[in-house]
């Protein structure tokens, strides 16, 4: 059996590659060594099942391997370094200028990894919002339906690529 991913890759800038890259490879190697030594510490203590030590460093363990996964699938299906045109056109990669709602908002279109620190709203091109904006233009206005089941009005004021 096999499955398809039909999700777009994420775009990524070099930077955020690389910060993203490094991670996973610290979490492979010494973050893993560093859980390991303490999964074992705390199985020195006895009594498993009333080891609150040895449940954290499990439970931390499955948080590192998840993220490790994680990193692994973003790493191998990103699109790294050119930015999306310049050609106002909604797309991954793009700081978006809308009037959502009557209220104008700024947000970055795409992984929350591309932002790194940056304290920038950032939306996935698969959240329903992201979804209805995706291929509009400067100028465009629509409506798309909101999880709560509101009609939203969104106009798009501007769409420029990011430059983390």
């Amino acid at each position: 059996m096999s499955t398809t991913n039909s999700a777009p890759a994420a775009w990524l800038t070099q930077e955020a590659f690389d910060r993203l890259k490094a991670e996973l490879d610290h979490l492979s190697s010494a973050g893993r060594a560093e859980i390991v030594q303490k999964i074992e510490a705390a199985r020195q203590e006895g009594d498993l099942k009333e080891n609150g030590g040895y449940h954290a460093a499990k439970e931390e363990q499955g948080k590192i391997e998840a993220r490790i996964r994680q990193l692994t699938q973003l790493l191998r299906d990103a699109h790294v370094g050119e930015a999306p045109a310049d050609d106002g056109i909604v797309e991954p990669g793009m700081i978006v200028v809308a009037r959502i709602a009557g209220d104008d908002e700024t947000f970055l279109l795409g992984s929350r990894e591309i932002a790194g620190d940056s304290d920038i709203d950032v939306f996935s091109e698969k959240s329903p919002l992201g979804a209805a904006i995706m291929g509009h233009k400067e100028g465009d206005t629509l409506s798309y339906t909101a999880p709560n089941g509101k009609e939203i009005t969104v106009e798009i004021l501007s769409a420029k690529p990011y430059a983390g």
